[in-house]
Parts: structure tokens; sequence; C-alpha cells
């Protein structure tokens, strides 16, 4: 075999090779962007961190949390989680979706209300129990208010907003 025949042998199994591995890395890369957590108005997949046994019976320790991610069952057995706020009432844990109308995971969470929760670097299996009494809205609204310095409305327009108590699995 001559050194020009050897090296065409060697390029073509390079570009065999190179042509082999070009999709499964792709595959590789696309998972690997994906598979990370939530970010501002980035949804991501799972959630890691510190998993939390004992459920809290008081939360007031998230007043010190502006953002925290909850990641929800999907359809397509792939979670989903998102960047929320959330607001405490005597030690009740609150979430909320602005505009629940326009979010896939609101419908998810009517389906399936189990979720996960992390603050800071510790995550948490919960449930989300839907707040519908008017009393207690006003409460939820308050406590957002004060939290997240926001108004009533914005622009004259009532917000669209959806709320939940967190609570333990059972």
């Amino acid at each position: 075999m001559t050194l020009a025949t050897h090296d065409d042998r060697i390029s073509q199994v390079t570009r065999n090779l190179a042509e082999r591995l070009k999709i499964p890395a792709l595959i590789l890369i696309a998972i690997s962007l994906l598979a990370c957590e939530p970010s501002d108005r980035r949804p991501g997949l799972w959630l890691s961190g510190n998993e939390v046994q004992t459920f809290p019976t008081d939360w007031t320790f998230t007043d010190d949390h502006r953002e925290v991610f909850v990641q929800v069952v999907t359809p397509y057995f792939l979670p989903h989680s998102v960047t929320i706020w959330c607001a405490q009432i005597s030690g009740t844990l609150y979430i909320a979706a602005r505009s629940p109308e326009t979010k896939n995971w609101v419908g998810w969470i009517e389906k399936d209300n189990n979720l996960r929760l992390k603050i800071g670097e510790d995550v948490y299996d919960a449930r989300a129990v839907p707040v519908n009494d008017e009393e207690t809205l006003k409460q939820v609204r308050l406590a957002y208010s004060r939290k997240y310095q926001l108004s009533e409305s914005t622009g004259g327009e009532k917000l669209s907003m959806k709320y939940w108590s967190i609570a333990a699995r059972n």
C-alpha cells in the first residue's frame, strides 16, 4: 500500500466516524442544554439540590427568597420547571401564576398537583392546592404586594393571577 492510499483510507475512516458521531453528539449537546434548571423566564427540566425529607410546617424562611423554582409533571414524561415568586402568610406558603391562561404548567398542575419546589439549595416534594376563598385570596394578594412592592393593577387593568397554597404530599 502506498502512502497516498494509506492517507486516503485514514481520511475515509475519519469522515465515516465523524458522520456516525455527529447525530449522537448533537443529541447529547441538546440534552445537556435542556436538562437544566430554569433561569428567569427560561423554563428548565429537573430540579436538583438538597432533598429535604421533612416537610416544613413554617415557611417564613421564604421571606428571604425573591424567586423559587417549581417543577411540575407534564404529559410528555419530562418534568417542566419554572421560576416563580412566592409569599407566605403565618407560615403557610403560596405560589402564583401571572396570566395563567398563557402558561402550560398551570394546566399541568390542575391535572396533577404534585410538584417539586426548590428554595435556595433545598428541594421539597409538595402539592399545590388551589386558593379559591375570597378572603384568603385578599390576604395572599396583600402578602405578594408587600413582598414585591406591587400595586393591585398595572395600567388600570386588573392582573390575571392564579394562586395555590403549598401542602405536603399525601
